[in-house]
């Protein structure tokens, strides 16, 4: 290997700043700290309409305007205004020399980056978080949005960029997990261009509560927590139709939703789910909160849950979820998503049953009744965390395939 460090131009559809791990602690502070440096070529976040710069994580963060509005004629300005702030990564490119540029979930700017790559000799990395061209075409099929022919159009356009331009001529990819990989495959993407890096927790930031409940849990009865988001599309039904069971073998038990939904009507749609099933009195929902409040909950929590919807754009990702109540040293229940599979499997944190109702009800009675066992597998989640999906260790990944993309060192 070298003795340089890796320069690095990344361009991101998250907002400046950015709030996703994989971007603050994976790149921002694993992949800083190993001495490499980042620029950063993001929107902002808040209403704005001029580019500024600013440090960020010891690199130059170029940000720039945006239109927050929910407007039809809003969302096409915002996409427009991104595509005309990342044009500016050629500027960039020809007053600095860098390694690589990092292109993370942006379609056009893919193909801008692919052009920019040929031009100034510059390496191009692509990284895929989500399977963004399968969710229009869902969103499209199970007709939760407004216009339905823009949003198949959307998705057939992105997946005329993403599978037959950006993956074919990028130099190497990264992906949520394997499962996506294998997906992306079917589609004549070489496998061997793909890294799958999925979700991981910083263990230092995530907080040890898996001691004994009587202690964390003075609550009259025991406390079910969900953490994550109430959007439509996961169908959190499911969950209340599971406690509702619970219920009646568990006539205090509470449930609480930490987490909301952009849209205001999808909460209210489990509101009036929960009314309707006559368990609104023992069901919480919280909206959003800040990080810290949120796992005062998951604290308090005799068994946390992680249902997720089977279906082809939910499969191929990586939940943060669990692998937080795992980290927190809280035993969850599961159902068989493909990753939840092997990270429960893998480390026996928790119980993983069928996407059933009466399945994961049973499973989550189990646990509230042998506490003893959950306080066990909270131990086993958070040593599975420390040794198999902490950020240090993902980044070491991370940094010897940026490597080997460059020729620094060998695979």
């Amino acid at each position: 290997m070298k003795n340089n460090y890796l320069k690095l131009l990344f361009i991101s559809a998250d907002k400046f700043p950015p709030f996703r791990v994989d971007v603050t602690v994976l790149f921002g502070k694993e992949i800083v700290n190993r001495g490499h440096v980042i620029d950063w070529l993001m929107q902002s976040d808040r209403p704005l309409d001029h580019t500024f710069e600013t440090q960020w994580y010891g690199g130059k963060a170029i940000v720039g305007p945006t239109d927050t509005g929910t407007s039809i004629l809003s969302r096409i300005k915002l996409h427009f205004l991104s595509i005309f702030h990342d044009v500016k990564m050629f500027r960039i490119l020809q007053s600095k020399r860098y390694d690589i540029i990092l292109v993370k979930d942006k379609f056009i700017s893919g193909l801008l980056a692919i052009v920019a790559s040929r031009m100034f000799s510059v390496k191009f990395v692509y990284w895929l978080s989500f399977p963004f061209p399968e969710d229009s075409f869902f969103r499209v099929k199970e007709k939760t949005v407004k216009y339905p022919l823009l949003y198949w159009l959307r998705g057939f356009a992105f997946y005329l960029l993403l599978y037959r331009i950006i993956l074919p001529r990028c130099d190497h990819a990264f992906v949520q997990t394997e499962y996506m990989k294998s997906n992306i495959a079917k589609k004549g993407i070489s496998i061997k261009k793909m890294t799958a890096v999925p979700m991981a927790v910083s263990i230092k930031d995530v907080p040890f509560y898996g001691h004994n409940q009587k202690e964390e849990n003075p609550q009259n009865g025991p406390v079910v927590v969900y953490l994550g988001t109430l959007i439509k599309i996961r169908r959190m039904d499911f969950l209340l139709r599971s406690f509702k069971i619970l219920l009646t073998r568990e006539k205090n038990a509470r449930l609480y939703l930490v987490g909301g939904s952009e849209d205001p009507s999808d909460e209210k749609l489990l509101k009036a789910e929960a009314k309707k099933l006559g368990i609104d009195h023992a069901v919480t929902l919280t909206g959003f909160l800040p990080q810290e409040e949120a796992w005062q909950y998951v604290k308090k929590a005799s068994v946390c849950v992680s249902p997720i919807y089977p279906s082809p754009i939910f499969d191929v990702g990586s939940p943060t979820k669990l692998l937080e109540y795992m980290a927190m040293g809280k035993a969850a229940v599961a159902n068989d998503h493909p990753e939840q599979q092997v990270v429960l499997s893998e480390s026996k944190a928790g119980i993983c049953v069928p996407y059933d109702e009466r399945a994961f009800s049973e499973a989550i009675l189990y646990l509230i009744k042998h506490q003893d066992i959950a306080h066990q597998m909270g131990i086993r989640g958070r040593k599975y965390i420390e040794e198999r999906r902490n950020y240090s260790q993902t980044s070491a990944v991370v940094e010897k395939k940026l490597l080997n993309i460059i020729n620094w060192i060998e695979s």
